[in-house]
């Protein structure tokens, strides 16, 4: 079964013949990703093509917006959306496809909806907009919802039947709810990622969102809007067996033992218990789990050696591969 096989399988249910893996840290990966030119000059004058303003800190990390373009309404009037006509966003992506032969194939948005809106209001204003400035708001998620569909259509035009996965980050918990209620998030989010996601499944994409913290409450709408991958890597916010009598079979996990309190502070024995729980709860004998990883070690204190306990575990217990086997 090659990797396109692997991935698509587990995400649709239909029996692969091993768990997929996303591991770059370790140079191992059944996908392939293809990226646009979204960051811009981030990490050289500090500015995104949205012209947020990133810092980093002394850490080997992202870094954070710190500076809100549109942080006052009144600036509004004055700023320039990007273009996502524009070709230069583009150039660079049919040299990205080498070495993609058999690979499941994704592009991606980073900071899809909610988190360029705070990026360009600030997570405060954003958050009380929804409720004071509700028509403000609504349209300017409204031009970042556009946006996002014309760069998925560009994409798709560009290189028809070579992508395979959408992927895209949205933060949209603490570790103990949503941001928002799930009765407003519903309200306002709902139809707005739906339109995302109907042009990524247009394209013949599935689609993958990351999120972190406790976002149980929106996962049903997520599952009804046609969300098929879920990367969450703070499973014991949920309780890894609750959450998998709730969700598993219903929707694909991008998995991970937690980043937060597992992989930088457990025990190797303890990694390879919560990998084990994590098999056993969020797959179904037909699929639904990919190993996933981080991605950046260094941020949260975990060294290559410890994320190879974690991928040594969870091919221990690859249920997929031992009923093949059998």
């Amino acid at each position: 079964m090659t990797s396109y096989e692997a991935v698509k399988r587990a995400i649709k249910f239909q029996t692969p013949d091993r768990m997929p893996v996303q591991y770059n840290t370790l140079g191992i990966s059944d996908t392939h990703w293809v990226g646009w030119n979204q960051d811009g000059s981030r990490y050289v004058d500090g500015h995104d093509i949205w012209n947020c303003r990133w810092e980093r800190n002394e850490m080997d990390n992202m870094g954070q917006v710190k500076g809100h373009p549109i942080a006052d309404w009144d600036d509004l009037d004055a700023y320039a959306f990007p273009n996502p006509n524009d070709p230069k966003l583009y150039e660079g992506m049919e040299q990205q496809f080498e070495n993609s032969k058999d690979k499941y194939v994704m592009t991606s948005i980073f900071m899809l909806l909610f988190e360029r809106m705070h990026s360009l209001r600030g997570f405060e204003n954003t958050l009380t907009d929804l409720f004071l400035e509700k028509e403000k708001i609504a349209k300017l998620a409204d031009d970042i919802v556009d946006f996002d569909i014309q760069i998925i259509n560009n994409i798709s035009k560009r290189f028809p039947d070579k992508i395979h996965g959408f992927n895209f980050t949205d933060d949209w918990g603490t570790e103990i709810t949503t941001f928002i209620s799930p009765e407003l998030w519903d309200e306002f989010f709902k139809p707005r990622y739906k339109k995302i996601f109907d042009a990524a499944k247009n394209a013949g994409w599935t689609v993958h969102m990351h999120s972190c913290g406790q976002v149980s409450g929106i996962i049903d709408s997520l599952i009804e809007i046609g969300v098929d991958a879920l990367n969450l890597q703070q499973p014991l916010v949920f309780g890894i067996e609750e959450f998998g009598k709730r969700f598993a079979g219903r929707v694909a996990f991008e998995v991970t033992c937690d980043i937060q309190h597992t992989l930088p502070y457990k025990s190797d024995e303890e990694i390879e218990a919560e990998a084990k729980l994590l098999i056993e709860n969020w797959g179904t004998d037909a699929g639904g789990l990919i190993l996933s990883e981080y991605g950046d070690g260094g941020a949260i204190g975990v060294p290559k050696e410890k994320s190879k306990v974690m991928y040594d575990a969870f091919i221990k217990y690859d249920r997929w591969k031992k009923a093949i086997q059998k």
